[in-house]
């Protein structure tokens, strides 16, 4: 049987690749995406996104969606809180409906770009277990079904540990000393009134001894926690997440003395799942090399401390898919473009996300947040 062969492969049905075929589809360019989850429910995507004007909201207008984002936008979620340890509250804002930066649940995100594609785009269940060059900028791409593919033009938006990076770069993400603990507490305001009051409406930040507790709430009424910890790379490999009670136990013991209403964001959650935080070196690029390109965590993976990682994902896919519509026929011209741009746009990010890692989780975490939310960047 013969292996099909696409004028485009999209590989990863993320935000980032997502955006790339709908802003395809919106130039007359059709793409098919090939993701290795089973189907487009498999598993919540979680989480919510505050979706930028320079950028994600850029990628939404390219894409024709902006007008549909705005009815999906969570309202009152770009409000944010800053504790300390014991619990005072040091920074407090309200959402007053004129930020730059609406939050959205990822998922009703992702529905809302996949529902905009042709039907038949997405082809589910395609784990990809390696690319091969074939000469003259096509590849040929194979999954763990025994299937395959040609292409003459193959997008890497399949994240962190991509399996067309390869064909780019030696570069591997590595582990950034934080580690997170995320936890989830249901139905909060009737289950946890207690930590639904402390979190608020919107976003929410605790900091001290280089640790500290990022949550905020979802539109379907939990609450999302990361317990953030400096640790070592094996630390959570020393705790069994199976039992969720030891699981506890284990994180609560590095927030000891901490004030009881943010130890409860841990103590009290239904779910518990470990998650090591990893990233590209600052300024990760490569030489051009026909018929291939990457966009989103596959190209510049980082920490999510200046929360770009979505939005530069949807952002690199729009952009994409612009520099392919504007070279008719030329697509070696237009990943030139594309990645000309990309390139110092991804280091820019990169570098404010690890000056944002180490301000947060240093020795004086709390009072550099407290000066940057009250005085700007140049604070404290």
């Amino acid at each position: 049987m013969s292996t099909p062969h696409l004028p485009v492969a999209v590989i990863g049905g993320g935000l980032g690749g997502l955006t790339a075929a709908r802003v395809l589809h919106v130039n007359g360019i059709e793409s098919a995406i090939f993701d290795l989850e089973p189907g487009p429910q498999a598993r919540t995507q979680g989480g919510m996104l505050d979706i930028h004007e320079d950028n994600g909201q850029k990628a939404l207008r390219a894409a024709g969606l902006h007008d549909h984002f705005l009815k999906i936008v969570h309202e009152g979620g770009q409000a944010m809180r800053l504790l300390g340890p014991d619990g005072t509250v040091h920074v407090s804002t309200e959402d007053d409906g004129d930020g730059d930066r609406p939050e959205v649940d990822r998922g009703d995100l992702r529905d809302l770009l996949l529902n905009s594609l042709p039907d038949g785009t997405v082809h589910w269940g395609r784990k990809v277990t390696g690319a091969r060059p074939l000469g003259e900028g096509r590849h040929e791409v194979a999954f763990a079904d025994g299937s395959a593919v040609t292409t003459d033009l193959l997008i890497g938006a399949d994240g962190a540990w991509s399996r067309i990076r390869p064909l780019l770069s030696d570069a591997q993400p590595a582990y950034t000393g934080i580690s997170f603990v995320e936890t989830d507490l249901h139905e909060a305001d009737t289950r946890h009134p207690r930590s639904a009051a402390l979190i608020g409406a919107g976003f929410f930040i605790a900091l001290g001894d280089e640790r500290g507790f990022l949550a905020h709430r979802e539109t379907d009424g939990s609450l999302h926690v990361y317990a953030a910890l400096k640790a070592d790379e094996g630390w959570l490999d020393t705790v069994d997440f199976s039992d969720a009670a030891a699981a506890k136990a284990a994180v609560l013991a590095r927030f000891e003395g901490w004030d009881e209403g943010l130890r409860a964001l841990v103590a009290d959650a239904e779910t518990i799942t470990p998650r090591r935080i990893h990233a590209l070196p600052v300024g990760h690029r490569w030489d051009r090399v026909p018929g291939v390109t990457l966009l989103g965590d596959a190209a510049h993976v980082m920490s999510p401390f200046a929360g770009e990682g979505a939005n530069l994902a949807m952002y690199d896919g729009a952009e994409l898919a612009l520099a392919l519509a504007a070279h008719p026929g030329d697509t070696e011209a237009a990943l030139t473009a594309y990645e000309e741009a990309l390139f110092p746009r991804s280091e820019a990010c990169a570098a404010e996300s690890a000056a944002s890692l180490d301000s947060m989780f240093g020795t004086n975490g709390l009072e550099r947040m407290i000066g940057f939310f009250t005085t700007g960047p140049a604070g404290p």
